[in-house]
């Protein structure tokens, strides 16, 4: 009878083992979740064209400092998301050389939204296009790879 026990036992806890790691597995795969386990990862900026004594100027509001026409950074391999909004008194339009995007032709108070999903390192100028191009900055695109600064066990984990 002891021996019965003994084998009902061990075979309990194989299955429960079993069903513990085809659970894990089931889950695993994306099969219950109610949202993606991975998030696509994004850089988000916000700017905005300023008319400040008839010279034009862009201004980071949001992801960006609030200096005047900023250099703006984003990573490869990441969706780069960058909103314009038109907080001027004329017409603007954010334009990127090298990258050939544009903005539609902003009307005050109007804001654009550009994504970009850069693939290679790189440095773009952008302007205001209208009707020539008036240089603002530059965006520029950079690969981010593990640091070297790391010592001991921290480097093994890279």
């Amino acid at each position: 009878m002891v021996f019965k026990d003994r084998k009902l036992i061990v075979v309990a806890i194989i299955a429960g083992v079993v069903g513990l790691a085809a659970m894990i597995g089931f889950i695993g795969q994306g099969n219950v979740r109610h949202v993606e386990i991975f998030w696509q990862e994004k850089v988000e900026q916000t700017v905005a064209f300023e008319d400040i004594d008839g010279k034009v100027q862009l201004v980071g509001i949001t992801g960006v400092t609030g200096e005047p026409n900023p250099h703006l950074i984003s990573r490869t391999s990441f969706a780069y998301i960058l909103t314009v909004v038109n907080n001027g008194d004329q017409h603007h339009r954010l334009y990127i050389e090298g990258l050939e995007l544009q903005t539609d032709l902003l009307e005050p108070g109007q804001q654009d939204v550009i994504t970009i999903y850069p693939s290679e390192e790189g440095v773009y100028k952008y302007f205001d296009k209208r009707e020539r191009l008036e240089e603002l900055g530059k965006i520029e695109i950079r690969t981010v790879v593990p640091s070297d600064e790391f010592t001991g066990f921290l480097r093994d984990m890279i």
